[in-house]
């Protein structure tokens, strides 16, 4: 066992946050801790990690067992480097360096031998240097950083230098470097692009010591955790020994129950209340009144919150219906500087498309997102909207455009029409505002419920363009959940950016990976993005070792003249040699180039046949065509074949992929 927690419990004001909480954190655990916004389970995090006392309850810690924190409060004017403040993690190992360097002064203080005492302590202390890794220490802090996505000039930086975000991770960096045997995270993948989580997380699979995180992020949940405790808002802290996926079910068996439960004991109170206010005035019958009264007096209430039994439904309304081109980018320029983010880039969004952009911090992602947002121009090229297209933008900066001294009906109420008006309360009540909370100033909510504030706005009179940068930051798992049943259904388009790869694949039916200034197109959602990769690779693979047993046939084994001399190695070419050697170049680059050309081909009939299956998905999507059966399943056939062919074509563009990047890679050893 490395961490208890034993009744603890913490009160803020008049509000008890949780109470009785108990927790084992063992060796291997993997443990989650959900639950609505305000709960208190950041509190809880930092009363596990002793920062904070509890109220009451005790936090446990063995001997020597070590807790590491990630934390959330970092100065921002601090001017060390991201190496020297990543390096402070391993300030144990400068303390054992320099007593070696200390004993090595002291050896070479002495006159011919060297004491048995002296070398026995150098040996003592080198072996503890070396079984603490010290002799990897640049390595170990350059391999971290290098994952969280620091390069070599970034890690020489001072930290003033970076935004809040980036310094998250040299937090983050620290923590790895530390090794603690419990790791206390708090929403870890915040401030993470998808290829740093995916790195983080496979860091995290090798991790020996124990994990107690507090995250909205249901994959990194999933992979992540072997027991879940909920901490549900109304103080009550229920540990449930299942994973991500076991919890979701149990949690809900044991919801339905207690709503069973409830119900027979209302029916019970319901009788037992007949009865007292039937014979109450009855003489023949007051003593039995009397003792159905006591007994109504001992039942202890089933109490289930509202929010317990159903989920808000946020449904978008229509919007006016757009152009089949909802965005065109043509031979696209944009820079900041010295710094070109495109130069040539083609894309277009085609409406009722759901696109989700992916891929590394400052490869051009925003930059793409704010075009398309008409937030920013481009420099060269065009860039045009189709007909009828309204565009909806969602980013982090406009929850600071929120005013502050109204409250949250009069917020909505500013921007609504008279018919907006009549269902503010409801579309507020979707986004988790019942009741008084709608009379909560602007200036006292939290990050989270102002997030939900300028999402609810956004979408009271949805446009038919969205798009959204980030939108499920801040948010718990219900909120995340309600909006993207309400996106999964929206009759427009969405163009975002997210990070919550369950929200990209609950929505989105195209992936767009941007990279280094250019883009590449994936059907589907982000699991699908994910295989095809990973096919692709492998793809790449076995071409390389084809091609590299082609380049190296297995020849027999030639008859050896012991008379006749050996060949130097450095005797000089023949003519016929370098002719042969010509040939053989020319062959490879006809090769090659006859490759390029069909690889051109395949992907040019890959656009093509996902154009045919968009302009199907469009049909399917008329109310109309499922009242003829027959034209129903004649379309489904057609999409059936064209999904078939655009898999085979994928397949053919991986291998010649694959082959010409084998050959470029032999041209250029040549």
């Amino acid at each position: 066992m490395f961490l208890r927690l034993d009744s603890v419990g913490r009160s803020i004001a008049n509000r008890t946050l949780f109470a009785d909480v108990a927790l084992d954190v063992r060796a291997g655990d993997r443990i989650g801790i959900v639950g609505p916004n305000g709960a208190g389970k950041s509190t809880l995090l930092r009363i596990a990690a002793g920062i904070d006392p509890p109220d009451t309850g005790g936090v446990h810690v063995p001997r020597g067992a070590r807790i590491g924190m990630l934390r959330q409060e970092i100065d921002p004017r601090r001017n060390e480097t991201v190496r020297e403040e990543a390096g402070t993690a391993l300030a144990h190992l400068d303390a054992l360096e320099a007593e070696l360097r200390a004993i090595e002064v002291e050896m070479g203080a002495e006159a011919g031998h060297v004491p048995e005492d002296l070398a026995e302590r150098y040996d003592t202390a080198s072996a503890r240097f070396e079984h603490a890794n010290g002799f990897a220490r640049e390595a170990r802090i350059d391999s971290v950083l290098e994952g969280l996505g620091f390069d070599g000039a970034a890690r020489e930086r001072p930290l003033s230098s970076f935004s809040g975000g980036w310094l998250m991770r040299v937090e983050l960096a620290k923590l790895l470097l530390a090794e603690p045997d419990v790791l206390l995270l708090d929403e870890p993948t915040n401030h993470l692009d998808l290829p740093a989580i995916e790195w983080f997380e496979s860091v995290l699979e090798s991790f020996k010591g124990a994990l107690v995180v507090v995250s909205h992020d249901r994959s990194f949940l999933r992979k992540h955790s072997n027991r879940i405790a909920e901490l549900d808002g109304h103080g009550r802290f229920v540990v449930y020994e299942y994973d991500y996926d076991g919890y979701l079910v149990e949690r809900e068996r044991r919801k339905e129950e207690l709503v069973a439960q409830k119900s027979k004991q209302d029916r019970e109170i319901a009788h037992l209340e007949k009865f007292v206010d039937r014979f109450r005035a009855k003489a023949s019958k007051a003593k039995q009144a009397q003792s159905k009264l006591k007994a109504l007096d001992r039942i202890e209430r089933i109490e289930i919150a509202e929010d317990s039994i159903r989920g808000p439904r946020l449904r978008i309304p229509d919007p006016p219906r757009s152009g089949r081109i909802v965005l065109r980018l043509e031979h696209v320029r944009k820079q900041y500087g010295d710094n070109v983010v495109y130069d040539g880039l083609d894309f277009e969004v085609e409406r009722g498309e759901r696109i989700a952009l992916v891929g590394p911090n400052g490869a051009g992602k925003s930059t793409l997102l704010r075009m398309g947002a008409q937030a920013l121009e481009a420099d060269a090229g065009v860039l045009e909207f189709g007909h009828n297209v309204e565009v909806g933008y969602f980013a982090q900066h406009q929850l600071e455009t929120l005013n502050e001294q109204r409250n949250i009906l009069e917020e909505l109420a500013a921007d609504a029409s008279l018919a907006d008006n009549a269902r503010l309360r409801s579309h507020l009540g979707a986004f988790l505002f019942s009741g008084d909370d709608v009379q909560k100033k602007i200036s006292v909510l939290s990050g989270g419920e102002k997030a939900r504030v300028a999402l609810a706005k956004m979408l009271l009179r949805p446009s038919s363009f969205l798009v959204l940068d980030e939108p499920t930051n801040h948010l718990d798992m219900v909120a995340c959940e309600i909006l993207e049943s309400a996106l999964a259904t929206f009759a427009g388009t969405l163009l975002f950016v997210s990070h919550d790869r369950s929200f990209i694949n609950a929505i989105a039916t195209r992936v767009v990976e941007v990279k280094a200034g250019t883009v590449r197109s994936f059907p589907g959602n982000y699991d699908d993005y994910l295989r095809k990769l990973d096919s692709i690779a492998r793809g790449r693979k076995k071409a390389a070792i084809r091609l590299a047993k082609q380049a190296t046939p297995e020849a027999a084994p030639a008859e050896v003249d012991p008379k006749k001399p050996k060949p130097r190695p450095d005797k000089p070419q023949t003519k016929a040699e370098r002719i042969a050697e010509r040939e053989a170049t020319r062959a490879r680059g006809k090769r090659l180039s006859s490759a390029r050309k069909k690889l051109a081909k395949i992907e040019a009939d890959i656009a093509d046949c996902e154009q045919q299956l968009e302009a199907i998905s469009h049909k399917l999507g008329n109310p109309e065509i499922y009242k003829d059966g027959d034209r129903m399943r004649e379309i489904d056939n057609e999409r059936s074949e064209t999904q078939a062919n655009v898999d085979s074509l994928y397949r053919d563009w991986e291998r010649y992929a694959a082959e010409i990047e084998a050959m470029e890679d032999a041209q250029a050893e040549a």
